[in-house]
């Protein structure tokens, strides 16, 4: 399925509304260019989990932690180069994924794609000149 956005707000408002279907458990990976939107759509999702901090990019850090009735774990997999099993290893995300009262994020995911589980659910974004084209076949929308 396609999901077009214009602006921000409205990628926001569809992270949003994906973030209030979830039950915890899920692994979300996504992938597109720089800009596409990636952040964005995570800050909404944020939101649909009741998750009221101001959610900014892991990228410098790798992984950012968010606690409200379920657990938000942001990744982003941008600067890893190599050994990405050490890195997921050293990171904790094994203990992370597809826990109960956890929901994990995953930026750049397509770089670790061989480690994610097989229900690991995946929105890919592609940013055109005025709009972002949003594909998953995990939601019905």
């Amino acid at each position: 399925m396609d999901i077009i956005t214009k602006d921000a707000e409205s990628t926001q408002r569809l992270g949003q509304k994906i973030g209030s279907t979830l039950k915890g458990g899920e692994i979300i990976a996504l992938t597109g260019n720089l800009g596409a939107g990636k952040t964005t759509f995570v800050q909404g999702l944020a939101q649909g989990l009741g998750i009221m901090d101001r959610l900014t990019s892991p990228t410098f850090i790798l992984m950012r932690e968010y606690y409200g009735e379920l657990n938000l774990y942001h990744l982003d997999m941008y600067r890893l180069e190599n050994n990405f099993w050490e890195e997921i290893r050293n990171l904790g995300l094994t203990d992370l994924w597809g826990k109960a009262g956890n929901v994990v994020v995953i930026e750049w995911a397509e770089k670790i794609k061989e480690f994610l589980p097989e229900s690991t659910i995946w929105i890919d974004f592609i940013q055109k000149e005025d709009e972002r084209i949003i594909t998953t076949d995990s939601f019905e929308l």
